[in-house]
């Protein structure tokens, strides 16, 4: 069954910085898994909620870390407002896991598309706000992107 809420990996996306496009391509293969999940069996969807949510959470912190480091290296000018949008998702995600938690059960699916829109609406709009300043310090950028 082909799914229509799948996303996929659009050169658009791109900053030009390996990293950045890396964890975006694995932020979006997180959000199909989570969307191949969402299948209508409430207990299995619930089953694997509890296993990806911690896992999740911690990728998208270590993901934004990356991106904001880069930022404060770069004195990129938008970085406090991006910080801000970055703890809102969290913050955001992490209510989400705690309702879960009380309740027992959350909508998979319309989890899921929340995640997809801020992820895709985030990249789209706020992060391209920076591919351009991180190209122009690219020296730098890959200085610290080094591992």
């Amino acid at each position: 069954m082909e799914n229509h809420d799948a996303v996929q990996w659009s050169e658009d996306f791109a900053c030009g910085i390996k990293v950045i496009d890396d964890q975006h391509k694995s932020l979006l293969d997180l959000i199909n898994d989570l969307f191949n999940h969402a299948t209508g069996d409430l207990e299995a969807e619930q089953e694997y909620f509890k296993q990806v949510v911690e896992k999740a959470v911690n990728y998208v912190k270590v993901h934004f870390a990356t991106e904001e480091k880069i930022m404060q290296q770069t004195k990129f000018v938008g970085y406090e407002e991006h910080k801000k949008a970055h703890e809102t998702f969290v913050v955001a995600v992490l209510n989400n896991a705690r309702a879960f938690q009380k309740e027992k059960k959350i909508d998979l699916r319309e989890f899921t598309r929340f995640l997809k829109e801020w992820v895709l609406t985030h990249v789209a709009h706020m992060d391209k706000q920076y591919f351009s300043h991180f190209r122009k310090n690219i020296t730098l950028v890959k200085a610290l992107t080094v591992r």
